[in-house]
């Protein structure tokens, strides 16, 4: 879920049979498949909020976007990831900790936090920035009924694995 430039692609296209590689944007998605280009990766531009996997998947892996998820969209989010996996699938994430708040002009008093982003050419764009804390991104996945196991890696990261709710009824 959303590739950007590819960076993790290549790597996990050297470990898996396959990988789909979604990112809504058609610039990033073009470095990537430069980066990645493999009989078996496919490259899908879509929006991260309105696609539709079209099969099952072992694993979802997202890189950096965690953060970009509206807080108002994270239960839908995380129902697009649990309708992507395969039963006993999983979800592997990394991201920026609340440490990497201190490095970013943060606008916390919004309706959606905020960061603004100094890019190459000078330009500002202001993004969703949201520096998950583990224990309360736990407890809001637990409150999804997700299992979870989040930590931070190197005092400025999130890692985690999330398994979805098993359907009712399953053991």
């Amino acid at each position: 879920m959303a590739c950007g430039t590819g960076q993790w692609t290549a790597m996990l296209a050297a470990r898996a049979r396959s990988v789909t590689a979604v990112d809504a944007a058609a610039e990033p998605l073009a470095l990537a498949r430069s980066r990645a280009a493999s009989a078996h990766v496919r490259f899908v531009q879509a929006d991260m909020f309105a696609w539709q996997p079209p099969r099952r998947y072992d694993t979802v892996f997202f890189g950096f976007w965690l953060s970009h998820v509206p807080p108002g969209r994270l239960s839908d989010f995380w129902n697009t990831i649990a309708a992507a996996l395969a039963p006993g699938g999983k979800a592997i994430f990394i991201d920026d900790g609340p440490a990497e708040a201190a490095r970013e002009e943060v606008h916390a008093d919004r309706s959606v936090p905020a960061a603004v982003r100094r890019l190459d050419d000078g330009s500002r764009d202001r993004i969703v920035e949201v520096f998950h804390d583990p224990r309360t991104l736990t407890d809001e996945l637990t409150a999804l009924g997700w299992s979870t196991r989040i930590r931070t890696v190197a005092g400025k990261f999130i890692v985690g694995i999330a398994e979805p709710p098993r359907p009712n009824g399953s053991a």
